[in-house]
């Protein structure tokens, strides 16, 4: 099932979560302004976190937000 199909379905928040959590660890570049690296990088030491655990954390959280139907 893709992440798509699982939101129009209208899945509960956990089961979101659950799928984008559920899968293999792939590499990901991305590019960047420095100052953001840096914030981001402070921000997840702050919370006891690696930056790519904030990363995760941060775009799970936005994934798996309720989304309004239009």
């Amino acid at each position: 099932m893709k992440y798509s199909e699982l939101v129009e379905s209208g899945a509960k928040e956990s089961e979101v979560q659950a799928f984008l959590v559920d899968g293999d660890t792939v590499p990901m570049t991305i590019r960047i302004p420095s100052n953001l690296r840096e914030s981001a990088k402070e921000a997840a030491s702050l919370r006891g976190m690696s930056l790519s655990a904030f990363v995760r954390m941060c775009m799970i959280g936005e994934l798996s937000k309720p989304r309004e139907r239009s």
